[in-house]
Order: C-alpha cells, then sequence, then structure tokens
C-alpha cells in the first residue's frame, strides 16, 4: 500500500489549473496549426490566424488563452493500492481548484445555487470524477471547461433500429445547431451506449482523446473520419463565418448498452480544448 498526502493533490491541481488556461496543450497547438493549413477561406484564414497569436501572447504574457476559464473538471483515476491520508481527497481536490484560480487571476465563473446563482468567488467546487484502477498512482487530468460550447452539448436517446445513421444524424444535428456559439473550429467528444449519464461522461472523455488518433474499433474509426468530413462540409467555418474548417477533430468512445436503447450524447468543446495531466 503506498500513501500520499492529500496536500501533494493540492499542490499539483493548482499548478494545473494556470497551466491549463495559459498555455494550451502541443497536440492542440498543432492541431490549430494543422486547420490554418487545410483553411481555403481567406476570412477563415485569418481567424484562426488570429487564434494561434492569442496563443503566443497568452504564453508569454502569462494570461488566459479565453476569458472564459471555465468550471474545472477533474478526472481522477486512482490505483487501488493507494491510501490517502492528510484529509479529504475532495476537499484537497477543491482547494487546489481554489488556489489555482485566486492565486492565478482567472475568472471565477461558479454559482453555489443553478437558480438563486450567487457566486462562490473562487470557481469552486469542481466537477469531479473517480475511477478506481490497478497499481499505486494517481493520474489527474484537469479539463477546465468554458460554457460557449458547453451549452451546446446534447444527449439523445436513440431507439436501437436507427443504428449508425441515426448516430450520424445526432452528431450533425447538434454541430448545425451549435453553428458558431460554440467558438469553431471545434473538437468534438462523442459517447455512444451505456445509459443517459454514461453516455454523457463518454463524450467528455472523448474530449481528452490524443488528437487525431482513431478508434481502435474498425467500424468506430470509420464513423469518426466520415462524420467529421460531413461536419467541415456545412461550411460553418471558423468563428462561423465561413470556411472549410469547422471542426479540427472528433472522438468516439463507446460502452455496451442495454437491448432497449441508443444513447447518444455530443460533448462540443472549442478550439482550446484545454486540459492538463500529471501522475503521483
Amino acid at each position: 500500500m503506498r500513501e500520499i498526502e492529500v496536500s501533494a493533490l493540492t499542490a499539483a491541481l493548482k499548478e494545473m489549473c494556470i497551466e491549463a488556461n495559459l498555455t494550451l496543450s502541443p497536440d492542440m497547438k498543432a492541431l490549430l496549426k494543422k486547420a490554418e493549413e487545410k483553411e481555403e477561406s481567406p476570412l477563415g484564414k485569418q481567424v484562426l490566424d488570429q487564434l494561434e497569436q492569442n496563443l503566443v501572447i497568452a504564453e508569454n504574457d502569462r494570461i488566459p488563452i479565453c476569458q472564459d476559464t471555465g468550471m474545472a473538471v477533474v478526472f481522477l483515476s486512482v490505483g487501488q493500492d493507494v491510501h490517502f491520508t492528510g484529509g479529504s481527497l475532495e476537499d484537497a481536490v477543491n482547494e487546489g481548484v481554489r488556489q489555482g484560480y485566486v492565486e492565478g487571476y482567472l475568472r471565477k465563473s461558479v454559482v453555489k445555487d443553478p437558480l438563486i446563482r450567487e457566486n462562490t468567488k473562487d470557481n469552486t467546487p469542481a466537477v469531479i470524477h473517480y475511477e478506481i484502477v490497478p497499481g499505486d498512482k494517481v493520474e489527474i487530468t484537469v479539463a477546465p471547461k468554458g460554457f460557449g460550447s458547453e451549452n451546446m452539448s446534447r444527449v439523445f436517446m436513440l431507439k436501437p433500429a436507427d443504428g449508425e445513421e441515426g448516430v450520424k444524424n445526432a452528431i450533425l444535428t447538434a454541430v448545425k445547431d451549435a453553428g458558431p456559439n460554440a467558438c469553431p473550429p471545434m473538437v468534438i467528444g462523442v459517447g455512444v451506449g451505456g445509459t443517459f449519464e454514461k453516455a454523457a461522461l463518454l463524450a467528455k472523455k472523448a474530449l481528452l482523446c490524443p488528437s487525431e488518433v482513431r478508434s481502435q474499433l474498425p467500424h468506430i474509426a470509420a464513423m469518426e473520419d466520415e462524420v467529421l468530413k460531413k461536419i467541415n462540409a456545412t461550411g460553418i467555418g471558423p468563428a462561423g463565418l465561413g470556411g472549410r474548417i469547422t471542426a479540427m477533430d472528433l472522438h468516439i468512445l463507446t460502452y455496451p448498452t442495454h437491448i432497449a436503447g441508443l444513447p447518444v450524447a455530443i460533448n462540443i468543446c472549442c478550439h482550446v480544448n484545454r486540459h492538463a495531466s500529471r501522475v503521483l
């Protein structure tokens, strides 16, 4: 049994919240650069160039990539041979988020009650997803999620008879309905299967898949490529101003489901798709 002080998680999360909001991950930088090279619309190309300049300014001046520094979504993959000491794990995670957003001067966007709407003033609580895995390590991933794109996400409870075409149509419907509101070019995570909430979690996790790496399931990989091409044929383009690149990448994760259902969730993310990961 390996013991880990919860204070180590707090320290890591503080740094990761700041890192994810100020510096885009290398894979997303490369994806944005590739999008600019592919874009044929002069206006679309100009938008993508400005987005790349924004990344440079944010990193050099240590300011947020986007004014919406998001609600902190934290994935904890915890080895079953780990024992946490020194306090509550959940409190430690939220303390790391609090320190990161307060000391990093990141925008505080979380309200305590969804109807009363009083700001918590430190961007807590985070949305935390736990997974118990073999081993004695803890993998932490922070994905600050802005709500311009989050608001455009959808869940469809399809009938089994809708099949593959129904899944494709659901994704395209979500993207077309989102239009410019999701700050394209987008990255799209899709969850298929499980239950209502499992599909949504799969879609969120799909946003963390390595860029341009297709599913190991041949039929899903083919669907990823096909739907991505159809999305980019809509002409929505960068910032919704028209062009070839509406989405830079799309990933589909699947899970077994009930004989009577076909849940499909689409979690749309803007061009930054912020995330940072560490292993303790």
